[in-house]
């Protein structure tokens, strides 16, 4: 008998309608002789919700009491399930991360999972019953509750799927699969019917919200191929797995390009520069949990950096400026950044051939050009319109 694990995002589990969609996804394939383990995410923007509420109440909360709350969300959506699932005649059970062996590190909000002991879902797999966990969580050793981040529950399912040998993990959302590049921002946008471990990670990585990024990494470690498919259609979904052959023995086609307008480009001067100044600032920084990327130092006399920073962290960044950082001379601005996506096409001169013909016409301006064997990232001096987009879509793809 196989053992397949089923991940359904917010919007999947938004309202006991949508629920009502889960279950008889979820019955359907249990029915077809499999063992169902089910991950959930909370529903709709509850954890929005949860964080404005404890905004409300500490501009900056404890990390650990926000675990604690957050971690909520999806017992709501997991035990909701299964009393659904109970009600239409089929055995269930709701567990908790730390009920279903989660253990984590000790890091608050960002956590990554060290193990999972599978004795209580596989007790339960055995009875037949469907066993539903809650995404996004688990425990640390001194018995705490922990958050993996955002999109931690992609990781969840992955990583069950792989503790269990899983035959399959499925993905389910209100999308039908991977594009070409984000449908909402370009109409022709195609569905990839499967990408490599390393093209999906690199689509990730640039900050397309279709998979957690760790949970790529996982199942490239273990192997699972993974389905990402939409809920509320029975349309073929994407599958992303080991690379596999196709028609061409070097195959080196753009398979996606994703643009990220969230990057802050950040420069920083002082009017004296030493080594432990700007070992200084870089650790300032991450004692906020802010990353700072592409950092380039144009430092001698006088300090005189530059790097960029995700705009989700605007708000902490802007803090230590009047604070911490009030001596400096800061300016900063929104950019974009937009990858192109393919294995293999570094060693293709006309993709990069026909995207400078594209930023000849439109007069943009670079700040970085990176390449690598699966990548072409451009990082520009502005932000750029959807219609950029959509001039690289049309002309690589």
């Amino acid at each position: 008998m196989d053992t397949i694990v089923l991940k359904f995002g917010g919007s999947s589990v938004a309202d006991n309608l949508r629920l009502n969609v889960v279950a008889n996804k979820i019955i359907d394939l249990y029915n077809e002789g499999n063992n169902v383990v089910v991950v959930v995410s909370a529903q709709g923007k509850t954890t929005d919700t949860l964080i404005k509420e404890a905004k409300e109440l500490s501009n900056i909360p404890s990390d650990r009491e926000l675990d604690v709350l957050l971690s909520t969300g999806e017992q709501v959506s997991m035990s909701k399930l299964a009393i659904l699932l109970e009600r239409l005649g089929y055995e269930s059970i709701s567990l908790t991360g730390w009920q279903a062996g989660i253990y984590t590190n000790d890091v608050n909000q960002n956590a990554k999972i060290e193990s999972i002991d599978l004795t209580r879902i596989q007790e339960e797999l055995e009875k037949r019953k469907i066993v539903i966990v809650a995404g996004f969580q688990g425990i640390n050793k001194n018995a705490d509750i922990t958050t993996l981040g955002r999109g931690g529950s992609d990781t969840t399912a992955v990583a069950i799927a792989a503790a269990l040998k899983a035959k399959h993990c499925y993905i389910f959302s209100d999308v039908d699969g991977v594009y070409t590049t984000d449908p909402n921002k370009v109409t022709v946008a195609k569905k990839l019917e499967t990408l490599s471990y390393e093209e999906m990670l690199e689509v990730a990585n640039e900050g397309a919200r279709v998979l957690h990024n760790r949970c790529i990494e996982v199942g490239q470690k273990y192997h699972i191929p993974i389905i990402t498919k939409s809920t509320f259609n029975n349309k073929p979904g994407t599958t992303i797995q080991d690379e596999t052959n196709n028609d061409k023995i070097e195959d080196t086609r753009v398979k996606s390009i994703v643009k990220n307008d969230d990057i802050i480009y950040v420069n920083m001067k002082y009017e004296t520069y030493s080594p432990e100044l700007f070992n200084k600032l870089f650790k300032t920084l991450l004692s906020k949990d802010i990353i700072a990327n592409n950092f380039i130092n144009n430092s001698s006399h006088s300090m005189n950096i530059f790097f960029t920073i995700k705009s989700n962290v605007l708000n902490k960044f802007q803090n230590l400026l009047e604070n911490d950082l009030k001596s400096f001379d800061t300016t900063y601005s929104n950019i974009s950044r937009m990858a192109i996506v393919g294995h293999g096409i570094m060693n293709d001169t006309s993709i990069l051939e026909k995207i400078f013909e594209i930023i000849e016409i439109n007069n943009l301006e670079i700040l970085d050009l990176q390449i690598n064997e699966a990548k072409i990232a451009i990082m520009f001096k502005q932000k750029l319109s959807n219609n950029i987009l959509e001039q690289m879509h049309q002309k690589l793809i």
